[in-house]
């Protein structure tokens, strides 16, 4: 039996989390340091602590890195700037001009480290020739609201950039190249960590057009223009990208595992559902309540806890005009389904603390989650409507509110049931 739930719960979290912080984990990838020049670039919500771990490892390197707004870290050499996330500003803009600036300068027997994190995507910015960075801006809006997943986000992005899809790779030819990369993609594909931009890529511009006439996608014009004309995006066995060498050394599976031990050690039996699932967050809340009610009515007095753990990024399709993100509207759409169910409590939060565009990283739910919402006035199935998750919990006091977490291994959900107490 556990006795706080919600308390226990945010323990599996913060483990989680922890378990994939670069300065725990990034020193045992790190070659030694290359006797010549060194370069180090990067960018994503985690590429600043990486940085910051590159440097306790190796002293004070060159480098640039670019990160969210608020993630930033101290570093000796590596030059660290913050920029817009999920939707890209000028900062981006001009650190990005100034990093390919950078590794252009690298030669015949330099080495250059790139650090990507998720972020990355929407902080690397330089649009194609023919598009500005205010129509970037809409479309990354765009695609933030059609509820399409994030690797067909990712593969209209890359076309319409030219540092994404190896192309900041190739900028960095003839020198060797290592990509450390933090996964937060369902997968764990190298290519859609970041856009990858120094991963080749076979896809095409019309495959990219696909996706915007597939999820609606409200683009300019120019955007519909640039597509329709050759890319610059970098085909895998491109020769430029032979000297590179891409390894993902953290992704959200090792993230899971540590919250299932920690889970385990307290008597849980854990049932691991996932680490890259996908969908609509109110669909996949609703067939996770099924699948918690089920296996409640099996269980008798004196059982074990039972935990749900899943991974993954889930999307939300913008109908409303509240404010939510897939880990909080997950939560809602579940205390909805579980309309609650005696000993049933959930956790769901994106590992970078960040749920949407909110800086919050998920909420909590329990029994008394649609009660409490009734005496505070708050109706749970008109936010959902208006996907206003974020709204709703924080009227019941129940966000959850980390801050930069420093990593982004993506999403993590926790269903813990309890047989009902007789």
């Amino acid at each position: 039996m556990i006795d706080h739930p919600e308390q226990f719960l945010r323990t599996l979290f913060d483990r989680a989390v922890e378990v994939a912080d670069p300065m725990r984990s990034l020193k045992d990838f790190l070659p030694e340091k290359p006797k010549g020049r060194v370069f180090v670039i990067g960018a994503g919500k985690a590429s600043a602590r990486m940085a910051e771990a590159v440097e306790a490892a190796w002293g004070p390197c060159e480098g640039l890195v670019i990160t969210r707004y608020g993630y930033g870290r101290p570093c000796r050499g590596i030059e660290i700037v913050e920029a817009a996330h999920p939707v890209p500003d000028q900062a981006g803009l001009d650190a990005t001009a100034r990093m390919l600036s950078l590794v252009e300068g690298a030669g015949e027997g330099d080495f250059v480290l790139a650090l990507i994190s998720g972020g990355a995507s929407a902080l690397l910015v330089q649009p194609v020739p023919g598009v500005s960075l205010a129509e970037k801006q809409a479309v990354n809006q765009a695609l933030l609201a059609s509820g399409a997943p994030i690797d067909r986000m990712n593969t209209v992005r890359k076309h319409l950039s030219q540092v994404k899809g190896g192309q900041l790779a190739a900028a960095t030819w003839p020198a060797d190249l290592l990509a450390l990369m933090i996964s937060d993609v369902p997968g764990d594909d190298p290519a859609f960590i970041g856009s990858g931009p120094t991963v080749g890529d076979p896809s095409t511009p019309h495959e990219a057009l696909a996706v915007i006439d597939r999820w609606q996608v409200d683009v300019p014009a120019s955007v519909r223009q640039a597509l329709a004309e050759a890319s610059g995006v970098v085909g895998p066995d491109d020769p430029r990208l032979a000297r590179t060498r891409n390894v993902i050394y953290a992704a959200p599976r090792q993230s899971l595992e540590a919250a299932s031990i920690l889970a385990r050690q307290h008597g849980c039996d854990v049932r691991l559902l996932g680490d890259a699932l996908e969908g609509e967050a109110r669909e996949v809340a609703e067939m996770q309540a099924k699948e918690a009610l089920a296996l409640q009515a099996a269980m008798k007095s004196g059982d074990p806890p039972i935990l749900l753990l899943s991974g993954g990024e889930l999307t939300v399709t913008r109908r409303g005009d509240g404010i939510g993100g897939p880990n909080a509207e997950f939560c809602l759409a579940l205390a909805l389904a579980l309309d609650g169910a005696s000993g049933i409590h959930a956790l769901a939060c994106d590992t970078d603390g960040v749920d949407g565009a909110a800086e919050v990283a998920g909420a909590v739910i329990g029994p008394q989650t649609l009660t409490a919402a009734d005496k505070q006035g708050a109706d749970p199935k008109l936010a959902l409507k208006r996907n206003d998750a974020h709204s709703f919990f924080a009227t019941l006091d129940a966000q959850v509110v980390t801050g930069p977490t420093l990593t982004n291994v993506n999403d993590f959900r926790a269903i813990l049931v309890q047989a009902p107490v007789v």
